[in-house]
């Protein structure tokens, strides 16, 4: 028996029986595995194959895959070696091992004939996907072997060894984070940076090595301090240090800029826990005795990764002013990010269905379907998200385009303006959604309409996603501009007493200039601006976000004025002169991602602070920054679309620590939607404390949340307020006295 071939050095020893033994894992071997195990073996021995299928078969054995995926990878190199052909697969094995054999098989077959390049790539993607399309478990195996075969490469480099480990950092490692497969993703980036930059690879473990004792010190030192922290708020939980895997360290090297020993994320604990609800239990107790990072803390349990992967992620300044980077999750959380797809298989051969299963393989599915070139595919798979666009089909199965994130009613408005304004509810795939609902490419939409009416102002305000395509949005501001003025002021008046009344500005600003307001705000006067509110041009988080900034100026004129009594105060400039590029500096406006770019507001539609924004990247003049409804951006030619980019206003604004209390009956899900609204706000929620009454099942939560103005803290309250079951938010002072009246009842009474 060739053994010699055997990169996992603990099967070496091993005779024929204790290899079958190791491979049922706690199961009693069936006669299916015990004679793929023998023919592998004869295979091995006979046509000395250089991918070994034991090898691979423990690969896969560690992620606990079903016992037809091990019989199917042992007999690949058979079938590969002509030992058995398809037939016999079948009289020996059944149908679907026999196929998912003969998928791999062909996977497995293509190698490197010429350097790896992007259509070539291309081509094997395809054909991956094809076949994934079948069964899923052929996509896994394949992975397993390229694991196999990136072992042996790093031991004994040969000329295909560069391009086999470039064409798994552009194609195969993205396939296995698409499929959550961590282990198997973190072993082929390391192994594979291993052969491209082998002196960075060995200058990173180095240094790794080198402070590893102290590093692992305080880490366990600070997850016995968690521990007990978590006990005496009597949580169960499981907490352990996790290691940092090279190439991801590199990556983020390369990002920020930075050299190994300013990585303070090297520190990292993982918290696992029972229920979903603990998870945000948890955080509470980390940043109760803990600073939180702001900028650090993700919701991966609100919002899912694409591939599927859920936590709760945040950064904090631990014992030494060191920061820490803690994960908290569930049991099947840590299941579904190590293993991926191989754990959900387990659930659908035990006759569960699995909707994540299904979803990613869908997913590959309509990539398969969409028309493009073969480059274009590879772009898609190595997108971080997969999709920019969904496509979407009408009940006449036409096709249509539509931004991420489109709803329903952006769809309603994409067929026919009339449609979008008559639109009263939708059906997707057969089913009643609400309009909120962000549509899925392959998803089949009816819009359902009435025979006369308008829009709601509802579907203008940004906070409660009715509408998130620009163009939807500006065919309902030119509606709402048709109708009659009188109507506009009235309703105007009303959205700015009840938006000022709920955020207590009456309190806090008894003496507003309302005129001065106006005019900040480009309009002649106070009844201009409330026409313009009454109409849909402006939203009160605009007005909000304005009065944030009177506030903030009025603040820092007081402050400068007891520092430095005979000077005058620096005031902000008010207006912009004609000429004027912008009155702001680079460092107002904030371009995600990128930072140092010269940035200018555009003449043609004049953003001011608290408009939705975007930014376009112009030739020798940096980022010309316009509003998301400006005329120039709504036409602009496909082809210039690129060059759009996320901007917002600000640079690192300072925060104000808010107490608001919820209250709603209880239902499953609520607490996680909950969460999920702060993450899609992009505010820290930094505690949660929640009341069940079990006989009349309401529930009161009293966070404590980190937010930046009063802009942001209307739109958080908007958001609270739309969803299910949600019948009262108020802001709270630290006594627990609440300074806010309850929402406006019914759906149009105000953004």
């Amino acid at each position: 028996m060739r053994h010699s071939l055997l990169t996992n050095t603990e099967l070496r020893g091993l005779d024929r029986d204790q290899l079958l033994r190791r491979l049922a894992g706690g199961d009693a071997p069936d006669g299916a595995l015990a004679s793929a195990l023998d023919r592998a073996l004869e295979a091995v021995d006979t046509a000395g194959l250089e991918a070994h299928a034991l090898d691979v078969a423990e690969i896969l054995r560690h992620l606990n895959v079903d016992r037809q995926t091990l019989i199917a990878t042992l007999l690949v190199p058979v079938f590969l070696a002509g030992h058995a052909d398809a037939k016999a697969l079948r009289r020996d094995y059944g149908e679907r091992v026999a196929q998912l054999t003969e998928n791999v098989s062909a996977l497995v077959r293509r190698r490197f004939e010429t350097p790896a390049g992007r259509p070539e790539q291309a081509e094997r993607l395809r054909r991956m996907l094809m076949a994934m399309v079948d069964d899923v478990r052929a996509v896994l195996i394949k992975l397993g072997f390229r694991v196999q075969h990136l072992r042996l490469v790093v031991k004994e480099p040969d000329t295909g060894a560069r391009a086999l480990a470039q064409e798994t950092l552009d194609v195969i490692a993205p396939l296995a984070n698409r499929l959550g497969v961590g282990q198997l993703k973190w072993e082929m980036e390391d192994l594979s940076l291993r052969i491209l930059e082998p002196e960075t690879y060995r200058d990173i473990a180095r240094g790794l090595e080198e402070d590893r004792t102290e590093r692992e010190e305080y880490v366990a030192r600070f997850t016995r301090m968690l521990e007990k922290h978590l006990a005496d708020a009597g949580i169960e939980a499981r907490v352990f240090g996790r290691p940092k895997h090279i190439y991801s360290i590199w990556k983020k090297m390369q990002r920020k800029n930075t050299s190994l020993s300013e990585l303070y994320d090297l520190r990292a604990t993982r918290v696992i826990v029972d229920r979903l609800a603990t998870c945000y239990t948890v955080l509470g107790v980390v940043h109760n005795h803990w600073r939180h990072l702001p900028g650090e803390f993700d919701d991966y349990i609100a919002n899912p990764k694409d591939n599927g992967y859920q936590s709760l992620h945040t950064a904090v300044v631990g014992p030494e002013g060191k920061v820490v980077e803690v994960q908290i999750r569930t049991r099947e959380m840590d299941e579904f990010a190590e293993l991926g797809v191989a754990a959900h298989w387990r659930y659908k051969e035990g006759g569960r269905e699995d909707r994540a299963l299904n979803q990613a393989i869908t997913s590959l599915r309509q990539l398969l379907e969409t028309d493009g070139s073969d480059q274009n595919l590879l772009d898609e798979i190595q997108s971080e998200p997969l999709h920019q666009r969904v496509f979407v089909l009408t009940p006449q199965g036409d096709v249509l385009d539509l931004a991420q994130g489109a709803t329903p009613l952006d769809f309603a408005y994409a067929v026919h303006t009339e449609v979008g304004h008559r639109c009263r509810g939708a059906k997707v795939d057969g089913r009643i959604v609400p309009l909120t609902h962000r549509l899925r490419s392959g998803e089949r939409v009816e819009v359902l309409t009435a025979r006369e009416g308008g829009p709601s102002r509802d579907w203008l305000n940004p906070n409660l996603g009715y509408l998130n395509t620009s163009r939807a949005r500006a065919k309902v501001r030119t509606w709402f501009r048709q109708q009659h003025q009188d109507e506009h002021l009235a309703t105007g008046k009303q959205l700015f007493d009840r938006e000022c009344q709920r955020l207590g500005l009456h309190e806090r600003i008894p003496d507003l200039d309302r005129d001065e307001l106006a005019r900040q705000m480009k309009y002649p006067g106070f009844d201009e601006l409330m026409i313009a509110l009454g109409a849909g041009d402006i939203t009160t988080g605009q007005i909000a976000g304005r009065l944030a900034q009177m506030i903030r100026e009025r603040r820092e004129r007081e402050k400068a004025s007891e520092e430095a009594p005979a000077a005058p105060s620096p005031r902000r400039r008010e207006g912009r002169r004609d000429g004027d590029a912008a009155d702001h500096n680079a460092e107002d406006i904030r371009i995600r991602g990128v930072g140092g770019l010269l940035t200018t507001r555009a003449q043609c539609c004049d953003p001011q602070p608290g408009d939705p924004i975007i930014g376009f990247i112009t030739r020798g003049a940096g980022v010309s920054v316009h509003r998301d409804d400006c005329p120039n951006i709504l036409h602009l030619p496909e082809d210039k679309r690129a060059r759009l980019i996320p901007v917002s206003w600000g640079d690192e604004p300072e925060t104000e620590i808010v107490s608001l209390e919820l209250e709603a009956q209880d239902r499953p899900g609520l607490f996680a939607e909950v969460g999920g609204v702060f993450s899609q706000s992009g505010i820290n929620l930094l505690r949660v404390n929640t009341q069940t009454d079990p006989e009349d099942r309401s529930v009161r939560m009293e966070l404590e949340a980190e937010v930046t103005d009063l802009g942001e803290l209307s739109g958080l309250f908007d958001r609270l307020h739309s969803l299910d079951n949600v019948y009262e938010v108020r802001r709270v002072s630290p006594g627990g006295c609440s300074d806010t009246p309850p929402p406006p009842a019914g759906p149009d009474a105000g953004p």
